[in-house]
């Protein structure tokens, strides 16, 4: 989602600074006591009765915080799930490396933020749903609707890594503390707090955490901008850093070259319409006090995600305009040192204790969206995998166990793929196409059109769209294209000897969703006709969509009923 490179390259060891490792472990108490102390405060004794009429037990309660969100907390945890280490790097690194217009994401996700709020709020919250695949398992069954959750889980477990792994480096390059200690560190202390409290938990400190964001690296700006190895006033074209290369056009800006239209069109719309179906953005609705209350927080946290975004682009510009051989760096920046934009200007530009809060700033925005993360997938995995296919009957006490359980393996998992995997936000990519190509659809369709869908229709769209985007080459993955789209740019060797995998560059992400809308509704038209011009056949119906049919009937002429008598 961010633009996070690999970690394949290591920096050479800093020294231990010891005042940042003090005033980090300040910071992670601080933390770490607000996630706990605010499980007691937010589950007062005045707020029990409003508790209990909102969820039915108290696995719901720790999933969905009472379902008692309110304005205020509901905005800002909204936000800080998005406002994320790898947003904030990612945005800096974005900039230099390819420009202005290539930074895609706050827009993409401020919009996708919108959308939700506008097109799925109010129907989720409405029908009081846990999780974002409860929708999902009412309409094709639980096995078939558990299927989503891989995807799903997918996309969260490698966003949390992908963000473990940005901080590790972040504070290495600050503090000269190891990736491995800072990566088990920060995602030890967000587990814990989340054991306890669950989403109060979570909510909790990312009101706290999302100030620091904006208020650590917003207070570090001036420093960077005064600083005498920075040209001022900044300039968005002949750019200091970029004196030795030829400047034709504006670095900052960057360039869309006619060629590259069709990726940049790819992305833009995965970022947009891929933004929705996570389980992180969906818990913060379906926790909401109300309705209004849902719609209102994406609508806010919408523009607090673009303004998140601010800070970063800037400092991307005080990147581009600062001589480096002249401070302590001592050295230019190469294209590896672009993700470290954030931590080095903090590092090198700043007082130390201007490097600190702003250090504390990074910090935050990684531990604010990895909590939120792992609470999410666990929850999935806990209600929708677990009790829905396989213990039905499972108690309360028991879910809530498991599902502390869960927290604790994902988070192991989270934490193992970033010290060990050096392409995690190359995979994390890969699942958040998945996400878009293969849960995306079908989650309109159910939310909106449930009558043009069944397990037929699901089933073949699902089945179809993997296997096109399995044929159409990942680099990542290291395999080419079988499935060629018009301009596929063949792999080639550069001139350095070194292999360069084939790329799409047609919009083929959002063919592939497109397909799956068509494939889902054509089947499903088809089966429906089928079964009902042909009813001798019916014991053909192995996934029983025609009981479906007539049970999801009865229920519409009950509803109708009941409202009739209501009036």
């Amino acid at each position: 989602m961010d633009n996070v490179e690999n970690m394949d390259d290591q920096e050479p060891q800093q020294k231990l600074n010891v005042v940042g490792m003090v005033g980090l472990i300040v910071f992670y108490l601080i933390i770490f006591l607000a996630g706990i102390l605010s499980h007691k405060v937010l589950k007062s004794r005045g707020r029990k009765e409003i508790q209990k009429s909102q969820v039915d037990n108290k696995t719901e309660d720790m999933m969905l915080a009472g379902r008692d969100i309110n304005y205020f907390v509901g905005v800002f945890t909204m936000t800080a799930t998005w406002v994320g280490g790898g947003y904030i790097n990612g945005t800096a690194e974005s900039v230099i490396k390819n420009g202005l217009v290539w930074t895609q994401a706050p827009i993409g996700y401020s919009i996708s933020l919108f959308l939700g709020g506008l097109f799925f709020a109010e129907k989720m919250r409405t029908k009081k749903f846990v999780t974002m695949l409860d929708p999902l398992q009412e309409k094709y069954g639980k096995p078939l609707g558990g299927l989503f959750y891989i995807p799903a889980f997918s996309g969260e477990i490698l966003w949390s890594a992908s963000i473990l792994a940005a901080l590790g480096t972040s504070l290495r390059v600050i503090c000269g503390i190891n990736d491995t200690a800072s990566i088990i560190a920060s995602a030890a202390i967000a587990m814990t707090y989340t054991l306890f409290g669950g989403l109060y938990s979570v909510a909790f400190t990312d009101v706290f955490q999302l100030i620091c964001i904006f208020f650590g690296l917003i207070f570090a700006i001036p420093f960077m901008s005064s600083n005498i190895n920075v040209d001022t006033p900044l300039r968005s074209s002949n750019l200091t850093m970029f004196l030795d290369q030829d400047q034709d056009y504006s670095k900052f800006f960057g360039k869309l070259e006619k060629s590259d239209v069709g990726v940049w069109i790819d992305y833009a719309i995965m970022l947009i319409f891929g933004g929705i179906p996570w389980q992180a953005y969906f818990q913060r609705v379906l926790s909401a006090r109300n309705v209004s209350v849902a719609k209102t927080l994406s609508f806010i946290a919408a523009f607090g995600c673009f303004s998140a975004a601010i800070p970063s682009i800037v400092i991307g510009l005080i990147t581009m305009n600062t001589d480096w051989p002249g401070t302590d760096y001592a050295r230019k920046l190469v294209k590896d040192d672009y993700k470290l934009a954030v931590p080095l200007t903090l590092l090198h530009l700043t007082p130390p204790a201007v490097a600190f809060i702003g250090l504390g700033a990074v910090s935050a925005a990684v531990m604010s969206s990895t909590d939120s993360s792992i609470l999410g997938v666990s929850t999935m995995f806990t209600r929708n995998v677990f009790v829905n296919v396989f213990r039905p009957s499972a108690s309360d006490k028991t879910t809530v166990w498991f599902l502390r359980g869960t927290v604790i393996v994902n988070t192991v998992i989270a934490m193992l793929i970033a010290i060990f995997v050096k392409t995690v936000y190359g995979l994390y990519l890969i699942c958040s196409d998945l996400v878009f190509i293969l849960l995306f659809p079908h989650l309109v369709m159910v939310v909106h059109q449930p009558k043009r869908t069944n397990k037929y229709g699901m089933v073949a769209g699902f089945s179809i769209a993997l296997l096109l985007r399995v044929l159409s080459g990942e680099p990542v993955l290291k395999y080419n294209a079988i499935l060629k789209f018009p301009g596929y740019v063949e792999p080639s060797y550069d001139q350095y000897g070194d292999y360069s995998y084939g790329r799409q560059r047609f919009p083929f992400r959002n063919l592939i969703m497109v397909l799956n809308f068509l494939i889902t509704i054509s089947v499903t038209y088809l089966s429906q006709k089928f079964f009902a011009k042909f009813p001798k056949w019916q014991h053909l119906d192995c996934l029983e969509a025609v009981k479906d049919q007539e049970t999801e009937k009865r229920e519409r002429l009950k509803n109708e009923i009941e409202g009739e008598q209501c009036l």
